[in-house]
């Protein structure tokens, strides 16, 4: 598909520095997108900025976390020492500090709707979050310096949401009354560990709950809005879509 619309195909590992410099040969400018498994991001992400610089890459938007340099969640620490580290590489760079993903809420739709109930241990902590095709799309205008340049931008959705308001806009939407439960982080993570998650994503979705009681995923930014040149893509939008594919 991708070679059909006239994009060239490379391959590169992360963990395969040596693919990466001969992948970025000729390139301006990437994106590094934020490798998956914590604990071995920093190391993956560093090799990529390497091999940015050995290649003669002159620019790199990295994809880090909301409100990355004072965030206490557990996923900050990483992405924020790959900032440290880009800053000190010599290249142009820019931080796209992505808002928690609104996907990640949406995946809880089914199962609230099949129980009548939203759990969670997030308190009236709120999200700002956004979906992963505006984020995409903030990306692109960064690229393609169609947007004002700037080192960080927080890419935040427009209106920020508590999971008890979650719970509200299930109901308007579904008709029927969808409350919020809300557990303490342990029974939390006892819920999920027994649905099967692996541990490695139970921690990072409790530690989220947690640490936006503190603010660390709410955010009054409009970078992401002004980037796309439209208003983010809301909650409610986002709970209609989700209803209406059941």
């Amino acid at each position: 598909m991708l070679q059909q619309l006239g994009a060239q195909i490379r391959q590169g590992d992360y963990d395969r520095p040596e693919t990466l410099t001969k992948a970025f040969q000729g390139f301006e400018k990437i994106l590094l997108v934020s490798a998956v498994v914590p604990g071995q991001r920093l190391r993956q992400h560093k090799a990529v900025i390497d091999a940015a610089k050995a290649a003669g890459v002159n620019f790199v938007a990295y994809t880090s976390m909301l409100n990355a340099d004072t965030s206490t969640h557990m996923l900050a620490v990483e992405h924020l020492a790959t900032e440290q580290y880009l800053a000190n590489s010599g290249l142009k760079f820019a931080l796209l500090r992505n808002a928690w993903y609104l996907e990640n809420h949406i995946g809880m739709v089914d199962a609230a709707l099949q129980q009548g109930a939203l759990v969670g241990s997030a308190g009236e902590g709120r999200f700002a979050s956004a979906t992963r095709a505006d984020l995409a799309q903030a990306a692109v205008a960064v690229l393609t310096e169609s947007a004002k340049p700037k080192l960080t931008y927080e890419l935040a959705g427009d209106t920020s949401f508590s999971m008890s308001e979650f719970a509200q806009e299930l109901t308007r939407r579904a008709g029927r009354e969808i409350i919020y439960n809300e557990l303490d982080p342990e029974a939390y993570r006892n819920l999920l560990t027994n649905l099967g998650l692996p541990s490695v994503i139970v921690d990072v979705l409790v530690d989220a709950d947690i640490k936006a009681r503190l603010g660390d995923f709410d955010s009054t930014s409009k970078d992401l809005s002004q980037l796309i040149g439209h208003p983010t893509t809301t909650l409610s939008e986002a709970v209609k879509v989700a209803i209406s594919g059941r």
